[in-house]
């Protein structure tokens, strides 16, 4: 039996009906469907699966600037009165769909230095992390690469996405460490697990390079991979997030699964 619960990320089948991907998550024992918004989630209890991590909302601040994305979130004082607008209503429609994760962004840089947008990103989650708790919600900010896919994001590294968690000292807040994503900033990413995995919340998959499948074409080995975050101890979801290339996108994340059962 594998250590390792597997979660598959909903916007890489995206020519997949949701329904259809529930389906074939639960033939290849995967019992997660992730990053959906909680109306979807009676299809995944249709089907006896959970979701490990609910995507974000985003709306419009007075000036016109959609916030609640990737590019500009929470590392930004201004834009901090429409997140929390539009994350409580999400947060609390999480909870009452049985969800736990709920993930969140920093923004991207824009001239702020890191010392001033962790701080922005630390004022701004304070005001949301009440509700959090009371709920029984963690919000879970995504590290990811600022070098390939999402140039200028704030939160890029471990480190500073550690500094955050120790400055918030939050049990209802923590990271998600993407594999892929931290293995083009910084690599050594066992080592990373090893000593920061208790910020870790979640995890995610993907070939490096490319984010494609998680096989023998790219640099990382998975399974050494899946057994040191086992070790730690860790009981919650591994989310697969690579985009399939092969003929038959199910038949890759079949084998993906199959790649992380350790």
């Amino acid at each position: 039996m594998s250590r390792i619960k597997h979660s598959v990320c909903r916007w890489c089948y995206g020519g997949t009906p949701l329904e259809d991907l529930c389906v074939a998550a639960k033939d290849i024992g995967i019992s997660s469907v992730e990053l959906i918004m909680p109306d979807d989630i009676p299809v995944l209890e249709k089907h006896g699966l959970s979701c490990a991590m609910i995507s974000f909302p985003v709306g419009k601040t007075p000036d016109g600037t959609e916030v609640g994305c990737i590019e500009k979130a929470f590392n930004r004082l201004e834009h901090h009165d429409t997140l929390v607008e539009i994350y409580q209503p999400h947060l609390k429609a999480a909870a009452a769909a049985g969800a736990k994760n709920v993930i969140v962004f920093s923004g991207n840089r824009e001239g702020i230095s890191d010392e001033e947008g962790l701080q922005n990103c630390a004022t701004g989650l304070r005001r949301l992390l009440p509700l959090a708790q009371e709920l029984g919600l963690t919000l879970v900010m995504e590290l990811l690469n600022s070098k390939i896919d999402h140039p200028d994001y704030q939160c890029d590294r471990s480190a500073w996405g550690v500094r955050l968690c120790e400055t918030l000292g939050s049990e209802n807040f923590g990271l998600l460490y993407d594999i892929y994503h931290m293995q083009i900033m910084e690599g050594d990413v066992i080592r990373t697990i090893r000593e920061n995995h208790r910020w870790f919340t979640h995890y995610h998959t993907g070939g490096c390079p490319g984010r494609n499948e998680i096989d023998a074409t790219q640099e990382l080995f998975y399974p050494a991979i899946m057994r040191a975050i086992a070790d730690t101890g860790y009981t919650g979801f591994v989310g697969q997030e690579f985009i399939p290339l092969a003929a038959d996108p199910l038949a890759s994340l079949r084998q993906g699964v199959e790649i992380c059962s350790v």
